[in-house]
């Protein structure tokens, strides 16, 4: 494919025009997917909040905080990365998508911000904010999903169209709900485990829609995607990729299956498939739009900045990036395993 891309560009491999858009396009993938996985967690806690009975909801707010922090981090990289990088497609691809990026704004603010004023408002005003939180939650999963399905039908504003960026908002929502589920699983015991595994029954089916309905309509929207899953040697691997994300969405079915029925065993496969299937859909997205930001519209080199504004850039990265590696290991190394809710102090009388 590179030297398909050499070909028509008419430039050399070892340009810095050619494999600095390159690898700016692979740090704006790997920190959409690394926003999309680590705050949808957090996300689809927040959207379950609003099903919890009273007594449980502090107790799912308190396993979010130590991430909280770093989960807002991702959407301020991504976007910050997009805009300095790639200026030229800015204009073209924010100027359709106002609706859903106003609705993304408006639920992360209300997100943080109930967040943090349920910490230190008197606890007769928190159910309030942890409300305030939940709704959040929902608006920016919601609009997850709107700006994906405008994504992949290329921004087009027919009444079908419309309507299959409403059906993806609400499987959005609902794959959110699947993640903080078996999260959830992982990360506690009791009732809130047993809600968390029928929650995540509820839910798994309408996740496998989404799925299929992003693959289906960008496929019949738009030919060259189709040719290039269906012509060529990658075909077997869009069919072995198409059987792994049955067989996940099978092992979660069966697995919150045997825990209704049988026993809690394997906790963590849940989590680990939905993991899964995320990078799955979120890696065919990206295979299917290389090298386009705006499908055979705008490449990545025709919205790329200059070479001199993208080697300032990369400098920067490279001094940051390990700092914001070095920060995510140390706060999310403990995001696995059982939680254990923290015992009051004995005084002595």
């Amino acid at each position: 494919m590179i030297d398909t891309l050499v070909s028509l560009l008419g430039i050399n491999a070892q340009d810095p025009s050619f494999w600095m858009p390159l690898v700016f396009m692979g740090l704006l993938f790997a920190t959409i997917v690394a926003g999309t996985v680590l705050d949808g967690f957090d996300i689809g806690v927040g959207c379950l909040v609003l099903f919890a009975p009273r007594e449980l909801r502090p107790r799912m707010l308190s396993l979010l905080s130590p991430w909280r922090d770093a989960n807002e981090f991702w959407l301020f990289l991504g976007m910050g990365l997009f805009v300095a990088a790639f200026p030229h497609a800015w204009g073209s691809i924010m100027g359709q998508l106002y609706l859903p990026l106003a609705l993304l704004a408006l639920g992360v603010l209300l997100r943080s911000v109930s967040f943090e004023l349920r910490l230190r408002s008197p606890i007769e005003m928190q159910g309030r904010w942890l409300k305030g939180f939940a709704v959040g939650s929902l608006i920016t999963a919601v609009a997850h999903g709107v700006l994906l399905g405008q994504l992949v039908v290329s921004y087009q504003t027919d009444l079908g169209y419309m309507w299959f960026s409403a059906f993806l908002g609400v499987c959005a929502l609902l794959a959110y709900c699947l993640l903080g589920a078996s999260w959830l699983i992982m990360r506690v015991r009791g009732e809130l485990r047993v809600r968390a595994v029928m929650w995540g029954r509820h839910v798994v089916r309408w996740t496998a829609a989404g799925s299929v309905g992003v693959s289906v309509v960008l496929a019949f929207a738009n030919s060259g995607v189709f040719l290039k899953w269906s012509d060529g040697p990658q075909w077997p691997l869009v069919v072995g990729l198409w059987g792994l994300l049955l067989a996940c969405f099978v092992t979660i079915e069966m697995c919150l299956q045997r825990m209704i029925n049988s026993s809690y065993r394997n906790t963590a496969l849940p989590f680990a498939m939905t993991l899964l299937i995320f990078l799955i859909t979120l890696g065919g997205m990206g295979y299917s739009f290389f090298p386009y930001l705006v499908l055979d519209d705008i490449t990545i080199w025709d919205a790329a900045a200059s070479v001199g504004s993208l080697r300032l850039i990369l400098a920067a990265a490279v001094v940051a990036l390990p700092v914001v590696l070095i920060f995510n290991l140390w706060v999310y190394w403990r995001m696995f395993g059982l939680s254990k809710p923290p015992s009051p102090p004995k005084f002595k009388g």
